[in-house]
């Protein structure tokens, strides 16, 4: 059972596709891991500064000692029973990515008790009713169409990045091995490559080595790989790669990193 409960017309800054994206996310996780016959509440209260949203169930919640970690992009809660779906939500980590973008924060609360469940909530900073929309602003044109190729043998991992991709004004696409990652860059000449380098068929290495070797301009190349020694990062910098990111990823970083190569349209406007 799904229970809604709004506060009236509460209004926040922000974009309109993110805002749903950031609640059907928390939503779509609350049922994830809620039993059939279980609750799913989704509250917003408003105040002068800020509009809060809870979204809470009575699921198995999550283990206390798991919460500081549910946000990371690619983590996984323990496999048990309770959660045989999957782990944790990797979505979790674009919500929190959305909601900072936007100015706000995201918290997640639960005791890990089953049938207690847990509770995600978010502040956005209010807004006062908009007057009549203003013309679209140009600027944020100038980044459209900017492709980026995620190559990632877990499918979630590599769903998971392109959404966030998506969310952040890019146009992302996929492969999940490196001999698909090597005729993907080739046929779509995306303007940037995320790569992991532990992938079946061909290294993220020897990816690289071939695009350099067949191309005559070949895109940049980010390493987003598991392996984060120091002669692994030796060897990404050497096969050609512009950068080398360990997972879980600092998305905060990722987005600085994209910013400067590919630049970012911003987000902007008004919902209520």
């Amino acid at each position: 059972m799904l229970d809604i409960h709004t506060a009236d017309d509460p209004w926040v800054l922000g974009d309109r596709a993110r805002i749903v994206q950031i609640l059907s996310n928390l939503i779509g996780n609350a049922a994830k891991f809620t039993p059939a016959a279980g609750r799913i509440s989704v509250r917003t209260e408003a105040t002068p500064a800020s509009t809060e949203v809870r979204v809470s169930d009575n699921g198995p919640g999550i283990p206390p000692h798991h919460l500081h970690k549910v946000f990371d992009l690619f983590f996984q809660g323990e496999q048990d029973t309770a959660r045989s779906q999957g782990g944790l939500g990797l979505g979790l980590s674009l919500v929190q990515q959305l909601v900072v973008l936007h100015g706000g924060e995201v918290s997640a609360f639960s005791k890990g008790i089953h049938g207690e469940g847990s509770e995600f909530v978010i502040r956005l900073p209010a807004a006062a009713a908009p007057a009549p929309a203003p013309a679209a602003d140009k600027g944020a044109d100038a980044f459209a169409g900017k492709r980026v190729l995620v190559v990632d043998d877990n499918r979630d991992a590599a769903e998971t990045m392109a959404m966030l991709l998506d969310a952040l004004g890019y146009v992302p696409s996929m492969a999940y091995d490196g001999l698909a990652g090597v005729e993907a860059i080739k046929a779509e000449a995306p303007d940037l490559v995320l790569l992991d380098i532990g992938l079946p068929g061909i290294s993220g290495i020897d990816v690289a080595r071939k695009i350099r070797a067949e191309m005559a301009n070949p895109p940049p190349l980010i390493a987003i790989t598991g392996y984060g020694q120091e002669s692994d990062r030796e060897a990404s910098l050497q096969a050609g790669f512009y950068d080398h990111m360990v997972k879980p990823v600092d998305i905060d970083k990722l987005v600085v990193l994209l910013d400067r190569l590919l630049g970012n349209p911003p987000i902007h406007g008004c919902i209520t």
